[in-house]
């Protein structure tokens, strides 16, 4: 199997089916594709009802085209990252694997356009976002939630008003940004600078205004990240975490028990914003994101300092401060569900406190005049006490 052969096969997924977001492509399975959060198969002439291990290693060493240190890093650590691009079509972000003693690939599409946050209707705190001028943003979530596309579109909002110097740290480099009113140096792993915290250090000495990390995975980058933010500078980055809350809990966990209280004073000094996300089923097809929304103020900064109590938790400090912007996953999982953007059945699937969307549901059937029981035919015991 040679390049052109993976750019054919390539080029007839990405037609077989709307919405593609990711290939897959693993021994014992067809081709495959992932279209609208669902796994679906590809079938080509002569067709192929299970590829075999051999294949799918094949297929993976065409995509690392003999690169040594690709090579070496699956080698050692049983997977390796990197991007590839068909020509004229997309641009991929590729994992391959090893599983059970064989290759495996998943191929992540990347979007060519920059979205903007009224294509992709973000809530108005992403706008927000881009007007800080230091300090550091963290967009959470799981893997393909859509955290790099909201990171890009607040990127894109400080591209189109103000003049600064933007760094980017990226594995690999997703959204390729033109030049307007900023000026964009996009920088990749494994080509450009070898972890996120060497290359974070690196970019605190070419003097940026503002700076994109891909991920926070450490200890380090971490603690680089917060004095990058201490000394004037915008971070943005992502976390896999599933909530504001966890991901307060998850920075402070990777540092020494002893640690606990200057970190804590750090984050609460240097956190703007925690935007968590997750994509949900949509009606009629596709997907919408819900969002969790935490902006800093004196009772959030109290929340960070001095931690969360029985009575005293960010989901509750959130909830009510909808007026500066906030939410809860909650309540943006009732609102798409008034705006019959997801289904119940959805919105109870994906609720962080099911008990709470679950009257919120009710609520709105009543106003509705809808039924919110399957109950019938209870009457008032007329007889009792007689």
């Amino acid at each position: 199997m040679q390049q052109p052969q993976i750019d054919f096969i390539l080029g007839k997924m990405l037609e077989a089916h709307r919405n593609v977001s990711d290939i897959n492509v693993t021994a014992g399975k067809p081709f495959q594709v992932e279209s609208s959060g669902v796994l679906v198969p590809v079938w080509f002439k002569p067709e192929i009802k299970e590829l075999s291990p051999f294949q799918s290693e094949i297929f993976a060493l065409n995509l690392i085209r003999g690169d040594r240190r690709l090579t070496e890093i699956l080698l050692r650590e049983g997977s390796c990252d990197l991007s590839y691009q068909l020509a004229g079509k997309a641009r991929f972000r590729v994992n391959v694997f090893s599983q059970r003693s064989r290759y495996s690939t998943v191929m992540r599409k990347l979007e060519t356009e920059i979205p903007t946050t009224d294509q992709l209707k973000l809530p108005p705190a992403f706008k927000a976002m881009a007007k800080e001028k230091n300090g550091i943003i963290l967009v959470t979530g799981a893997t393909g939630s859509g955290k790099s596309t909201s990171l890009a579109a607040v990127l894109n909002e400080i591209n189109e008003r103000n003049p600064v110097h933007v760094v980017t740290l990226e594995d690999p480099v997703e959204f390729v940004h033109p030049h307007k009113k900023a000026t964009f140096n996009q920088r990749e792993m494994g080509h450009d600078f070898d972890t996120f915290a060497s290359g974070l250090r690196a970019a605190l000495r070419q003097a940026p205004k503002v700076i994109l990390v891909g991920e926070m995975r450490d200890r380090e980058t971490v603690e680089i990240g917060m004095s990058a933010a201490e000394t004037g500078h915008l971070v943005l980055s992502t976390i896999h975490t599933v909530d504001a809350g966890s991901t307060i809990n998850r920075i402070v966990g990777m540092f020494e028990q002893e640690e606990e209280q200057q970190v804590r004073i750090r984050l609460a000094d240097t956190i703007r914003w925690v935007c968590c996300q997750r994509l949900l089923p949509k009606e009629g097809g596709g997907r919408v994101a819900a969002f969790e929304i935490m902006g800093m103020n004196l009772v959030v900064k109290d929340m960070i300092l001095n931690g969360e109590s029985e009575e005293k938790t960010f989901y509750n400090t959130v909830k009510g401060l909808t007026a500066f912007g906030m939410m809860t996953f909650d309540q943006s999982i009732l609102e798409l569900y008034k705006r019959e953007m997801i289904s119940e059945e959805t919105a109870m699937a994906y609720a962080s406190k099911k008990a709470i969307v679950g009257r919120g549901i009710d609520t709105l059937k009543a106003e509705h005049g809808e039924k919110t029981t399957d109950i019938d035919g209870l009457t008032m015991d007329t007889s009792y006490g007689n």
